[in-house]
């Protein structure tokens, strides 16, 4: 006999079905805050009757610790609005779920990912930006994928590979570069690259939202710089993807124990 699927209650939510929390890291530009509920809207309209439920790690209200205390039993996934690993996804996440009573997981951070690279390739276009279409055009052109930084090693591993897939979607070098933390700055990575002959330069903005480090980043661009990935579309499909594979995980864990003691 087939077992039936389960039915969604009224709202579009699938019963049983844990709620998702956008983990944001929280700025004191007011664009990023605007991004944040512009993505969370996004997702309600990809996922309609899915809880949403928004923390910040600093700086904006509601604070991770208040935002999992409310869920109280309600079980959760905690997706992080962050493009690599680093502290805040190795430890300042974990350590806020693990003090929590709410019956939580962490999914993982957004990058490396096809989506996010489709997104980049998106704000780079829109930017005017345009595939070299001759082997001596390529051979002069190259772009800068600008992040944040970090002190853990693990965060460049995460932004290298972006850039590689990167890479091989334009045809063209991708060198990434960070507004803090890291070496090299945009700056450096344009000097890198002009030495090489690389004389066509776009910088790729690796940032979720609008804030300083985008901006003085754009501002060190030696020609195109795109917008910051923002809210667009691919963004929220991405962010449900994490939560979707981090579901499926866990119901395998609980699964699949079960079959094997059932045989």
């Amino acid at each position: 006999m087939t077992a039936l699927l389960p039915l969604h209650d009224e709202t579009g939510h699938l019963p049983g079905s844990p709620a998702l929390v956008l983990v944001a890291h929280g700025s004191r530009d007011p664009r990023t805050l605007a991004t944040v509920h512009s993505l969370l809207d996004r997702i309600r309209e990809l996922r309609p009757g899915l809880r949403l439920r928004l923390g910040h790690i600093e700086l904006n209200e509601p604070l991770l610790p208040a935002t999992l205390a409310a869920l109280g039993d309600e079980e959760a996934i905690l997706v992080p609005l962050l493009l690599s690993r680093g502290h805040h996804v190795k430890r300042d996440i974990p350590e806020t779920a693990a003090a929590a009573r709410a019956r939580l997981r962490v999914a993982a951070p957004l990058g490396p990912h096809p989506l996010l690279v489709e997104t980049l390739c998106t704000r780079l276009a829109e930017a005017g930006l345009r595939t070299p279409a001759t082997g001596s055009a390529r051979r002069s052109s190259a772009v800068i994928l600008a992040a944040a930084g970090s002190r853990d090693p693990d965060a460049a591993v995460d932004t290298g590979r972006t850039a590689g897939l990167l890479s091989a979607r334009l045809g063209v070098p991708v060198l990434a570069a960070y507004a803090s933390a890291a070496s090299p700055t945009v700056s450096e990575a344009v000097r890198i690259l002009r030495a090489e002959g690389r004389h066509d330069i776009a910088v790729a903005s690796y940032f979720t939202a609008p804030g300083r480090f985008a901006t003085e980043c754009a501002e060190a661009a030696p020609g195109i710089a795109s917008d910051p990935l923002g809210a667009h579309p691919l963004m929220a499909r991405l962010l449900l993807h994490r939560y979707d594979e981090t579901a499926t995980r866990a119901t395998r864990a609980t699964t699949e124990p079960a079959l094997a003691a059932a045989s």
